[in-house]
């Protein structure tokens, strides 16, 4: 019988070495790795059997998360060697064969400094309350940002925090804070139980690892509302269609209640991309909203496809616009301009700036 444990830690010494962010492992092909954004076969590596990836499956997954996948044929889950490597996965099957997606989780909580991004982010992690997000597509450094920003209020205030992930990822050593950390479907039965326990918990900040559901997202504004410091992701591209994808989750008749809300309660949005860097690697470029007196009542009033021109506008505020950002990564000739161009949702004005 095989060592699948001694094969898979084969592959994970290969995305170290090589500072991949992911692993892909599937039936029928070679190991492939993904470094700063390009996929790289391992092709000195055996093509992956059903036996294989049946052996590597049970290396990967506790027994509850295995029976899980045999039923759904879809799990996510976490996965620790307890040395050198911590993953987020997701296994999945394609046309009957089994494939897993790993996603490293460095081991180091990074600072906001060290990810390249923006002093202000710390302000919003010295709020006794409110209901900040981070967005954008998957795979941006979205769940890297929240970690930083969770550290800062570990290392710096006396608080009772508590995480509600799908899976765990980012594992915290307390320091001034105490923290609780919850997994969907091992700890808590779903995001909405978690978040709505929290109320009995005596906690002052959460982490919300998605805001997936009208219920979710209905208790998270509340329990921001509440007292309580909220932190969050959404699958959106930026803050304008946040706050939309937020409101129309929520029925026709209820959609004027969570504006004004969402109005008191928003703290800020901030919308990020992960753009390859000219000396390699990865650097953010950023959209930051700040909730003011005048995004407040262009929330109330449902006039947010306005909210883009006031993060143009009030830099001066601290808002950041996303052009502005990909301009000064320009100047500062960390990207190229065709990749500039390429993450604008508006290059003719990124075109005049540049």
């Amino acid at each position: 019988m095989n060592d699948y444990k001694a094969l898979l830690e084969k592959f994970i010494a290969s995305v170290v070495q090589q500072n991949a962010s992911d692993l892909h492992l599937s039936e029928g092909r070679p190991p492939v790795i993904r470094v700063s954004s390009v996929l790289v076969p391992l092709m000195k590596e055996q093509i992956l059997t059903r036996a294989d990836m049946e052996g590597i499956a049970n290396v990967l997954l506790p027994k509850e998360a295995h029976d899980r996948f045999t039923a759904t044929k879809e799990v996510d889950f976490s996965y620790s060697n307890k040395t050198t490597a911590r993953f987020r996965g997701n296994g999945f099957v394609r046309q009957e064969k089994l494939s897993f997606a790993l996603r490293l989780i460095p081991q180091k909580i990074k600072t906001l400094q060290e990810l390249n991004l923006p002093p202000i982010l710390e302000s919003f992690t010295q709020l006794e309350q409110g209901f900040f997000l981070v967005v954008g597509p998957v795979g941006q450094g979205k769940s890297t940002t929240l970690a930083a920003m969770i550290e800062t209020i570990n290392q710096n205030r006396l608080e009772h925090i508590i995480t509600i992930e799908d899976p765990i990822e980012y594992v915290y050593a307390e320091k001034k804070s105490i923290i609780d950390q919850r997994e969907v479907q091992i700890d808590v039965a779903d995001f909405h139980t978690g978040l709505h326990n929290v109320f009995r918990q005596d906690i002052d900040v959460v982490l919300v690892g998605e805001m997936r559901g009208l219920e979710t997202i209905s208790t998270a504004v509340t329990a921001a509302e509440t007292g309580h410091l909220v932190f969050s992701t959404l699958h959106t591209n930026d803050a304008a269609q946040t706050i939309d994808r937020i409101i129309d989750s929520f029925p026709a008749e209820q959609q004027d209640q969570i504006r004004i809300q969402l109005a008191g309660s928003l703290s800020g949005i901030f919308s990020q991309r992960l753009i390859p860097r000219i000396s390699g690697g990865l650097i953010p470029a950023y959209e930051l909203l700040i909730n003011n007196n005048a995004v407040s009542n262009l929330i109330r009033k449902s006039r947010t496809h306005e909210i883009s021109s006031v993060i143009e506008t009030s830099s001066e505020q601290g808002m950041i616009d996303m052009n502005r950002s990909l301009a000064d990564l320009v100047q500062r000739g960390e990207i190229t301009i065709e990749n500039a161009y390429q993450h604008s949702r508006n290059p003719k004005t990124l075109e005049k700036m540049i």
